[in-house]
């Protein structure tokens, strides 16, 4: 089943707060299961014992159920994922303490061995290619490492089965949210596309989180306005056409106008979390128009 990321401040982050990406990883790999999300459950910052060990994020998946998505075809009943966020590098060393997460994993229960080795998986994701550490697995533990589709590679060798992503590379068509999870989108097509598909969803506070995270760190891209008003506009189309149908105030196009008003005023001040919730909480936009006088 999903469960809703943790929900921070109304206010605005501000200009200097460092970006929180392991709330948007958590909610873009939900995503990225869809239907199949269902048949899962997942546990953010699982901590190991009483000490501070943590683990990014843990999957558990029902018994026999056979997942499709490209991600998920390796797990097993227990997963174990380490995220590193743009600016991370995944190390050699990161490798080994997330292995060791999981054996402690397996042996941090009150009976012995009720959870099998065979029953876990690791799952190691990254914006960047982790050169060094596929060399190593390569070269130091005889592992095969293959890519079997862009952006997702499988290694071989081990008991517990392993898979590292590469987010920027993997397919924009399959894993759109986990390979935008980034501070250098490289297109506006793929912004538009972003957006497109919040649309859909607008009303789930999953995708309203990734979003925020998204728009925070590509604010100079998404601050040109003709991707913003332009697909925003779309977003509030709702809104646009209860105003024409109820005749208020000179109908679509003084709507538009107060539309693109309050978006051009959020982006000069950075506001892009409000414009996200401005969106699917028509209560809040109203007192975004009334804050702004329009």
């Amino acid at each position: 089943m999903k469960e809703e990321p943790k929900q921070g401040s109304e206010a605005s982050l501000p200009e200097s707060s460092p970006i929180q990406w392991h709330p948007a990883f958590y909610a873009g790999i939900q995503i990225e299961f869809g239907k199949e999300a269902k048949y899962l459950t997942f546990e953010s910052e699982h901590l190991l014992g009483s000490k501070p060990m943590q683990i990014d994020v843990i999957v558990k998946k029902e018994e026999n159920r056979t997942l499709k998505k490209n991600i998920g075809r390796i797990f097993r009943r227990y997963n174990i994922i380490e995220y590193k966020g743009p600016g991370d590098y995944l190390s050699i060393d990161d490798f080994y303490k997330v292995y060791g997460y999981a054996c402690f994993y397996k042996s941090d229960t009150r009976s012995a061995d009720s959870i099998k080795i065979q029953d876990l998986t690791i799952t190691l994701a990254s914006q960047g290619y982790p050169g060094k550490l596929i060399n190593h697995l390569r070269q130091k533990r005889g592992y095969e490492v293959r890519c079997i589709e862009p952006g997702i590679y499988q290694v071989r060798g081990d008991i517990i089965p392993i898979q590292i992503l590469v987010t920027r590379r993997m397919s924009p068509e399959k894993n759109l949210w986990l390979r935008n999870l980034t501070d250098h989108i490289q297109s506006t097509e793929e912004a538009k596309k972003l957006l497109e598909e919040y649309k859909k969803h607008k009303t789930d506070k999953l995708y309203e989180s990734i979003v925020n995270i998204i728009m925070h760190a590509n604010k100079d891209l998404f601050k040109e306005m003709d991707i913003m008003c332009e697909a925003l506009m779309e977003l509030m189309k709702d809104e646009l056409e209860e105003r024409e149908r109820l005749g208020e105030a000179r109908g679509e196009r003084q709507g538009e106008d107060r539309v693109n008003q309050l978006i051009e005023k959020l982006i000069s001040l950075n506001r892009m979390d409000d414009i996200v919730r401005s969106v699917s909480d028509r209560l809040y936009q109203k007192q975004l128009f009334a804050e702004f006088h329009l």
